[in-house]
């Protein structure tokens, strides 16, 4: 298990988006936003401050999160086609880099070339972990295809009521498949394991992003993770920024306010959810990648 007792760490996380069922309309082959050395995520898939994850932005996803943070390229499909040998090159040049982790944002929908792409890699020497970064909204199935190929599941546990799932992103059943699909991703790869270098080597991490009004959602996603993972640890996300569609729905149309995440944080630690990470308050400055650019995250 991880050793860091509710560290707060001042990372920006993204959204994740996944993909559940076959792939459709635009999306025949697969596309990369963007690919490069990047510290916004959880500290053990980052490393240390020179490393960072070796992150790796698939484009197309079929959840239309109203209040998405990487629309560009989960709905607006930006981003360039490329063949699994160039995807196997790019995990190759990132462990290159130093990169600690292999770090693959939105990747359920090209589930198979991204099979073959670390198949591939791994003949090449790929020696890093490989981190399946997805928001849990994918079946059972294709999480048992990907045994052996990922060594950390990184889900976002995105909601703890339907009726915000299928309010917010268009989706049903959403509570019920992520629960099915993280017992298999847990089954699959047991405990969190981080090295002596701080660098997870297996596992898994729950992340849950805070939605402003719905906290009765957080709490629930909570006493779920209680539950059913309590041994998983936690990454609690205070980030949320209304983009996109969030102007149409008045209620989320504005950043999750002090009050509610204490409720949410409180709930934390009353369920003993103590071993993972809780996102610092965001600066009054609010940065947005922007995937027009050579890098997103550069201001």
């Amino acid at each position: 298990m991880c050793g860091n007792l509710l560290t707060h760490v001042n990372y920006r996380g993204l959204s994740q988006r996944l993909s559940f069922g076959e792939v459709c309309g635009n999306y025949q082959i697969m596309k990369i936003a963007w690919y490069g050395k990047h510290f916004g995520e959880e500290p053990p898939i980052c490393g240390n401050e020179t490393q960072g994850a070796g992150t790796i932005f698939f484009s197309g996803c079929n959840l239309r999160c109203v209040f998405c943070q990487n629309y560009q390229i989960s709905q607006q499909n930006l981003g360039r086609e490329v063949s699994v040998e160039e995807l196997a090159d790019m995990m190759i040049e990132l462990q290159n880099k130093n990169a600690a982790t292999i770090d693959l944002v939105t990747p359920t929908i090209w589930w198979r070339e991204i099979k073959e792409g670390i198949a591939l890699a791994k003949e090449k020497g790929l020696r890093l972990p490989i981190v399946w970064n997805s928001n849990a909204f994918e079946s059972v199935e294709i999480i048992k295809k990907m045994t052996g190929f990922v060594d950390i599941y990184l889900p976002d546990f995105k909601y703890g009521d339907n009726v915000c799932a299928r309010k917010y992103s268009g989706i049903e059943n959403y509570v019920e498949t992520a629960i099915a699909a993280i017992a298999e991703m847990q089954k699959q790869v047991g405990d969190l394991e981080i090295g002596e270098n701080g660098v997870a080597k297996k596992g898994v991490i729950i992340r849950h992003l805070i939605l402003p009004s719905n906290i009765e959602s957080s709490l629930s996603v909570l006493n779920i993770i209680a539950e059913k993972f309590p041994q998983i640890p936690v990454s609690l996300m205070r980030q949320y920024f209304p983009l996109h569609l969030a102007s149409n729905f008045e209620e989320i149309n504005r950043k999750v306010s002090e009050a509610e995440f204490q409720v949410v944080f409180e709930r934390l630690i009353e369920l003993k959810l103590d071993n993972g990470w809780v996102q610092e308050a965001d600066s009054e400055e609010i940065f947005v990648p922007d995937f027009t650019k050579v890098n997103p995250f550069q201001k």
